[in-house]
């Protein structure tokens, strides 16, 4: 028979112990206390919650974190210009200004316009259908249609369009998370005013590249030689477009053969004076590269508007904001796109 004496003394020992290091773990937690700085919940309160790794970070408290350590506090791509402001005030900082929007752009119009070489029969995955021989498009360089980048898209800002992601400017946070997730690497971030693009990354040249999709860049530079503004140039068989520089003038768009630079002919404008604005200093002369805006020294200027290519620099150097952007008939100015 085990005695109650014999029972006991283990227990003891063992509570004993426990109360000991129990104890020391306490002493432990207080004294090596990595202390959260409480600004980090309250930025991370204001933030959207969505997780998309926009700001460089996994996660919206890991950003939170990084704040109030010192990270600038506008780079919440999902929250914008009103989360930099909650943010800035939180860390009693001025909010700095976000910059250009920028939003994703699939750089591809193939789709039912590009050939198939064989007919693929497998996972619907671009990243699966990329590792058959780049997929069954001749065009190695153009979008496979599966909508991978789409599946990862959190915000609905991708749709499938003719066998082509297509993004919807508006819905886009510019988390980037397309992206990472397209095989082709044909997405990549834009300036989201900008109208005027290449859609297309093939970079090979020769006949076959018509043959393998007939809104290919064929890299025949007449997109080069029609820009006044030195925006865009053929650079390893594709053209490519200098966003600072181009003012969506649109007369590359105009010239090219393939359609391979798009645009949206709604967004074509013209310049109009305002006459009883306008004091006649002829700074909207001097700078309008076709010669279209005519008129004396302190006298009302004119546009030809059916010279006017609608590049906007009279616009943004008249000093007394005496010219205004007009649309204009897309019928007559514009060629109907694909």
């Amino acid at each position: 028979m085990i005695e109650f004496k014999e029972l006991l003394m283990p227990i003891v020992s063992m509570g004993g112990l426990g109360v000991a290091f129990g104890g020391l773990l306490a002493f432990a937690s207080q004294k090596f206390e990595v202390k959260s700085d409480p600004r980090a919940d309250e930025i991370n309160a204001v933030l959207p919650a969505a997780n998309c790794g926009g700001c460089g970070y996994p996660g919206c408290m890991n950003y939170a974190i990084a704040v109030a350590k010192g990270e600038a506090v506008n780079k919440c791509t999902v929250g914008g210009p009103a989360v930099a402001e909650k943010v800035a005030a939180i860390m009693g900082v001025d909010a700095v200004d976000a910059g250009e929007r920028m939003v994703a752009r699939v750089h591809c119009n193939g789709g039912i316009h590009a050939v198939d070489e064989f007919d693929y029969q497998g996972i619907l995955s671009c990243r699966a259908m990329n590792l058959v021989s780049g997929g069954p498009k001749a065009c190695k360089n153009g979008c496979l249609g599966c909508g991978d980048c789409m599946d990862v898209c959190r915000f609905g800002a991708i749709e499938l369009v003719d066998g082509v992601a297509k993004i919807i400017p508006e819905k886009c946070t510019g988390c980037q998370a397309c992206v990472k997730a397209c095989p082709k690497q044909i997405i990549k971030m834009i300036p989201a005013i900008q109208n005027t693009v290449v859609d297309c990354m093939n970079n090979e040249i020769g006949a076959h590249v018509k043959r393998n999709c007939s809104v290919a860049c064929i890299a025949c530079r007449m997109c080069e030689k029609a820009c006044r503004f030195d925006a865009i140039h053929v650079v390893n068989n594709i053209a490519s477009i200098d966003y600072d520089k181009c003012t969506d003038c649109m007369e590359c768009f105009e010239v090219c053969p393939t359609n391979a630079i798009t645009a949206n002919p709604e967004m074509k404008v013209v310049a109009e004076v305002i006459d009883e604005k306008c004091i006649g200093c002829t700074i909207c002369a001097k700078n309008c590269p076709t010669e279209c805006i005519s008129g004396e020294l302190k006298q009302v200027h004119k546009v030809n508007q059916a010279e006017c290519i609608g590049c906007k620099i009279c616009y943004e150097k008249c000093p007394k904001d005496a010219i205004a952007l007009i649309p204009v008939d897309s019928k007559k100015k514009m060629k109907e796109t694909a």
